[in-house]
């Protein structure tokens, strides 16, 4: 369980870099849409090759998939266009904090209710009250 700690602490480290780095492109290259289109390609060419290393079987199963599970696409495009647009504008920090506190409201509920498969996890009041201290410390790093 320590080396999945590891990993998604590593993942956790590079929402501000992606959102820093890919903000000074949009900035640089006057667009936030064509920096984001550059992202998505570099990660796209990334995914695909460890796709295809890995399990290239994997993509003769995507036609049975439900059509909801492709709406997680969606949602990344709009995370890294609205970081890329907004960051420059509202701070690199402002604009994660409320990219965590968002995460941190979804991963409840979603762990609570047990969607799209998720181990169930029940929202009790020391979880709750964990969150609310979460949010809380995050909210406490933004103030100058």
């Amino acid at each position: 369980m320590a080396h999945y700690a590891f990993i998604m602490l590593l993942a956790g480290l590079g929402i501000p870099l992606l959102a820093a780095l890919n903000a000074a492109l949009g900035r640089l290259i006057g667009s936030p849409a064509a920096a984001a289109t550059v992202l998505f390609v570099i990660a796209f060419s990334a995914s695909l090759l460890l796709a295809l290393a890995t399990g290239p079987q994997a993509f003769s199963r995507m036609a049975f998939a439900p059509k909801h599970l492709f709406v997680a696409g969606l949602l990344v495009a709009f995370y890294v266009l609205s970081i890329t647009y907004i960051a420059p504008h509202f701070g690199v920090g402002n604009a994660v904090f409320f990219v965590l506190l968002g995460q941190l409201i979804s991963a409840a509920a979603i762990d609570h209710f047990g969607l799209f498969g998720a181990q169930i996890a029940p929202l009790g009041a020391a979880r709750a009250g964990g969150i609310a201290l979460m949010a809380a410390g995050v909210w406490l790093t933004q103030q100058v």
